[in-house]
């Protein structure tokens, strides 16, 4: 069988392709191999951050493969099926390591779920990004309607998901929909500029300041300020913090090992 997820490291950076044409579709096998490539970064050192995108040009991912919707109809596995992709969407959203989508086209349906998992969102001009399946007398069902409110607000989320109808790359940077907008072509580019400026840090410290907001955004502001500092004792047990003082003492570049 034909892979349809690749994986290529460099500088502390792994890049993940989505490689499913035309339009690379969440399919099952993609999902599984997401799942399997998201298990082995999680115990990877040396990656620092990951990015995700789309192979070609037409598209980041554009849904679900609607092919496989039938075997879904009455189904009375349907639920199990349902939670796997969540597990699997979950599995990126707390990877320990900052995770960045690079939105090349469209990003629709599964797609966009696909991005909200992940920490960061760079768009190409071109993009579409919104949850369409309310056109198909169906929602989101792989974290959209927890993941967008969350991100944008439960009135706006309730528009995009209401009407189904995509938003443009500026729109969705306009209501934090995404982090940033990059000429056509250069996503990918400019990711790499961006991850440069996380992989230059700990991995302790950043894996850290993931979980602080991640789990304090979810708690009230006491039980946020009790999760810091929790956090905060840790990260000050760890060889890089004793790395990054001293360097700072000694006028030089840190050399972080991340542990």
């Amino acid at each position: 069988m034909t892979k349809l997820i690749r994986v290529v490291k460099e500088n502390r950076l792994a890049v993940i392709t989505i490689d499913n044409p035309p339009l690379n579709v969440i399919s099952k096998q993609v999902f599984r191999e997401l799942g399997e490539t998201f298990d082995e970064l999680s115990k990877d050192t040396e990656t620092v951050a990951v990015l995700i995108t789309g192979a070609g040009n037409i598209a980041f991912a554009a849904g679900a493969d609607i092919k496989e919707f039938p075997n879904m109809m009455g189904n009375p596995n349907m639920k199990e099926m349902v939670k796997e992709s969540h597990a699997v969407l979950t599995k990126i959203d707390q990877l320990p390591k900052p995770t960045i989508a690079v939105l090349n086209g469209l990003t629709l349906g599964g797609g966009c779920e696909l991005a909200l998992a992940c920490d960061l969102r760079v768009a190409e001009t071109q993009v579409q990004i919104g949850l369409p399946e309310v056109k198909l007398g169906l929602f989101p069902g792989a974290g959209g309607t927890q993941r967008l409110s969350r991100l944008v607000g439960n009135a706006k989320a309730k528009e995009i998901i209401f009407t189904g109808d995509p938003l443009g790359a500026i729109e969705a940077e306009k209501i934090g929909l995404v982090n940033k907008v990059v000429e056509q072509g250069c996503g990918l580019s400019e990711a790499k500029v961006l991850a440069s400026r996380l992989t230059r840090h700990s991995l302790q410290a950043l894996s850290r300041i993931k979980k602080a907001i991640d789990e304090g955004s979810e708690a009230t502001l006491e039980q946020g300020l009790e999760i810091e500092t929790n956090l905060f004792e840790e990260i000050f047990q760890t060889e890089d913090v004793k790395e990054g003082v001293s360097a700072f003492l000694d006028k030089r570049k840190p050399a972080f090992v991340h542990r």
